[in-house]
């Protein structure tokens, strides 16, 4: 496509709003890394999903039936090259794949992949901790994971370990809504570290994410234009507590009173996956400005 400029979007904006966090999530599953700016990728930001903690069949391990990978804290060194894990009762320990990383098949959802085995130093942490029998792969980026084109249409995305597409972009005023209704029928304060998405965007509507045809962000390199092509099902990982890995009924069960969604037929909806159309390799901030068309059926 065509690159395009600021005044030339900013014209045809429907909405305008801003970046308020970016966050990434090194090690699917396990607790994210609010960062004040980051690299673009064309798979989605910078070390984003990068790696993952598999069984020893190869297939991938998640908050579903580990929520204890919540507490698990990941640290990037190095410019992003050198990963660090913290968890309670822990101690610190830094990632040291041997030399020559073992090369593994492993599954995430229907994809099998290639991931280089982390060693068995960073197994054993995480063996311990989760009580589990697990290694540690990190995607083999010769390689690429090709996102559905039923959702992309035109468009050949790929990412890497995420659940299937290169970001996940929601609003701060739908996280104030649900913490909002939660509270009200009784249960704790709630907030967006629970839907683990990467992009949150202030001055829009609850949830306008849905609507937007495009969004782009104006960065010091250029415009950063993305396009929402997937309604984020929800599954049980909001109801698990980041800070505790408790899990409760409050939150699905408020967003099953307004975010049951026609286009996933019926399924709970929160967040929009979205794709990278133009200005990967650019740097975004928190606080850039953004605005975005309106899909109109």
């Amino acid at each position: 496509m065509a690159a395009a400029s600021w005044d030339a979007v900013e014209t045809s904006a429907d909405v305008q709003g801003r970046i308020a966090q970016l966050w990434v999530y090194p090690v699917k599953s396990c607790a994210g890394v609010q960062v004040p700016a980051v690299r673009l990728d064309a798979t989605g930001l910078a070390q984003d999903r990068e790696w993952m903690v598999v069984d020893p069949e190869g297939v991938f391990l998640t908050q579903r039936s580990h929520p204890r990978m919540v507490l698990i804290q990941p640290e990037l060194l190095d410019g992003g090259e050198v990963l660090a894990l913290q968890a309670p009762g822990q101690v610190r320990h830094v990632v040291q794949p041997p030399a020559e990383a073992a090369l593994q098949q492993v599954e995430v959802w229907d994809d099998r992949v290639t991931g280089h085995d982390q060693g068995d130093a960073v197994a054993g942490w995480l063996s311990a901790f989760l009580g589990t029998d697990c290694r540690l792969v990190r995607f083999d980026r010769s390689r690429q994971r090709p996102c559905s084109r039923k959702w992309t249409g035109d468009v050949a995305a790929s990412t890497f370990f995420a659940d299937g597409y290169p970001l996940l972009v929601t609003t701060a005023a739908a996280g104030t809504e649900l913490a909002e209704r939660v509270q009200s029928a009784g249960g704790p304060h709630v907030d967006l570290l629970r839907f683990r998405a990467n992009l949150v965007l202030d001055g829009l509507e609850a949830h306008e994410e849905d609507h937007l045809a495009q969004l782009h962000i104006r960065t010091t390199g250029g415009v950063v234009t993305l396009r929402p092509v997937k309604p984020c099902t929800r599954c049980p990982i909001p109801d698990i507590d980041p800070a505790t890995a408790a899990s409760s009924l409050d939150v699905s069960t408020a967003l099953a009173a307004y975010r049951a969604d026609a286009r996933m037929d019926g399924a709970i909806t929160f967040g929009m996956n979205a794709i990278v159309l133009q200005g990967a390799g650019l740097v975004l901030e928190a606080g850039q400005p953004m605005v975005g068309e309106l899909a109109f059926d």
